[in-house]
């Protein structure tokens, strides 16, 4: 993510690249689920399946006891009411023996449950929602469940980024935040360990624009109403499921045998926003020299005016940017970092949310190396600029365990980038780009942690690397500047 200014609500805060003026995985859908052999339910101990994930950093994100395989959403929204009204299709599988699971919902009024076809029963306790199927849930099978819903979606606020989740626009409605968004608008695990892929239906009234995740998949008119459908098969995290209803200028096309899908609100004038997103295959294809292979199966961005937006979110396959990057004109620095979370943050995806630098450090030094590669300066001369120039608060705040208050601060963007670099230098170039590109491959469509990200950098490298970890991650002052180990 990328953010301009500071604001944030201790639940709910946004991130991507951060700009400063003068994002348990899950395999692609596997179809219907089927149940498997299991205990005689007489015999077995149900119980009710944790409602959080157990994230240290956010106790009440996400759930427990079960995997979300896939999610079918299809919403029809009115802007003219602010009214949605939806109805999600999840699709999972038991990791426990289940009398009742939660689904994180924020708002909006339930009217229907079914698990597996059958009525379930269920109850609200504030942002959860608590199903209890007729039957319990065995550990190790699949079950669906299909819930009916509707109301005037709330925003969660955010007293670092203002406003996140589903926001009413001028023409239309946006549905972005981080570390939460989507459950403002469909019932979700929502925590980045437990990835899912999406099929997403958008109804909203004809002569609007409807962009969400992943391949575009037609869409059909009815009366005065639009449908679009979108479809994200890889593992994505919750937070990077976005919508942009509007009047937007569409720019189509394809790149590798993908779609590439360029939207831009017509709230702003033709010109650097345009320019900047056209740029995005470029910046992907020089990414992808340095990272490996682009992990998604389509290309795009969205950029959006609304003044409670004020960041750029590296939501999966495309990007929401705030027009405000592009003020000053061009500005592929943003796309680049963005792009760079597509690898980092999308496809290799944090397990817990204190290791937020994985994401902002890699994504941060993607700029620095788009940068040099432009020809703007180099990746050295940057290090050098930022490690002198830095606050303290930056060298007080450890990226590698921030604290929730400094989750998207400038430490974890700056000294998460500083980090990276200095790992460059210990190991040298040949080692360090060899453990860019395995990071990214043999964690794809999954999870990791800081821990499995230095235990692969000193596999690769050979080396111990405490000396370079523990301090730039760590410590509480300003690091020795980086030498070769």
């Amino acid at each position: 993510m990328t953010r301009r200014g500071a604001r944030r609500r201790l639940g709910l805060l946004a991130c991507g690249t951060l700009l400063v003026t003068g994002c348990g995985s899950a395999e692609p859908d596997p179809g219907p689920a089927t149940p498997t052999t299991a205990t005689p339910a007489a015999t077995r101990g149900f119980a009710p399946g944790a409602a959080g994930a157990g994230d240290p950093y956010f106790p009440s994100y996400g759930n427990g006891g079960y995997d979300v395989a896939h999610y079918t959403v299809k919403v029809r929204y009115d802007p003219a009411t602010d009214k949605l009204s939806g109805t999600a299709t999840v699709r999972a599988t038991a990791t426990a023996d289940l009398s009742a699971f939660n689904l994180d919902l924020a708002g909006l009024t339930v009217r229907s449950v079914t698990v597996d076809g059958a009525d379930a029963r269920h109850s609200r306790t504030d942002d959860e929602l608590v199903i209890t199927p007729a039957i319990g849930l065995t550990s190790g099978n699949g079950f669906t469940a299909e819930i009916r819903y509707d109301g005037r979606p709330e925003a969660l606020r955010n007293e670092v980024l203002g406003e996140g989740g589903w926001l009413h626009t001028v023409d239309g409605a946006i549905a972005l935040g981080q570390p939460e968004s989507a459950s403002t608008w469909f019932p979700v695990n929502d925590h980045p360990s437990d990835k899912a892929t999406y099929d997403i239906e958008l109804t909203v009234p004809k002569g609007l624009t409807a962009v969400s995740n992943g391949v575009p998949k037609g869409r059909s008119t009815s009366g005065a109403w639009t449908t679009w459908k979108w479809s994200e098969t890889a593992p994505t995290a919750s937070y990077l499921t976005t919508v942009a209803i509007g009047k937007f200028r569409v720019t189509t096309g394809q790149h590798k045998g993908r779609p590439v899908y360029h939207a831009v609100t017509t709230q702003v004038a033709e010109g650097a926003p345009d320019r900047s997103i056209a740029r995005t295959v470029e910046v992907a294809d020089y990414l992808e020299s340095v990272f490996g292979p682009y992990p998604f199966d389509s290309y795009g961005g969205v950029v959006i005016a609304d003044e409670r937006i004020r960041y750029a979110l590296e939501t999966q396959s495309r990007p929401v940017y705030s027009a405000s990057f592009f003020r000053q004109g061009d500005n592929t620095g943003v796309v680049a970092h963005e792009l760079a979370h597509q690898w980092y943050g999308n496809s290799v995806s944090i397990q817990r949310w204190q290791d937020i630098w994985l994401n902002e450090g890699l994504a941060t030094y993607a700029e620095w190396l788009w940068a040099e590669h432009s020809g703007s300066t180099t990746v050295q001369r940057t290090f050098e600029q930022k490690y002198a120039n830095a606050g303290g608060q930056v060298w007080r705040t450890p990226p590698g365990k921030p604290g929730v208050a400094n989750l998207f601060s400038r430490s974890v963007y700056d000294r998460g980038g500083m980090t990276v670099h200095a790992l460059r230098v210990a190991v040298g170039d040949t080692a360090f780009f060899t453990i860019l590109r395995t990071w990214a491959a043999e964690r794809k469509n999954g999870n990791a942690t800081t821990a499995d990200f230095v235990a692969l950098a000193e596999r690769i490298s050979g080396k111990k690397l405490a000396k370079v970890f523990d301090p730039w991650l760590y410590g509480t002052e300003r690091p020795p500047a980086p030498k070769p180990l």
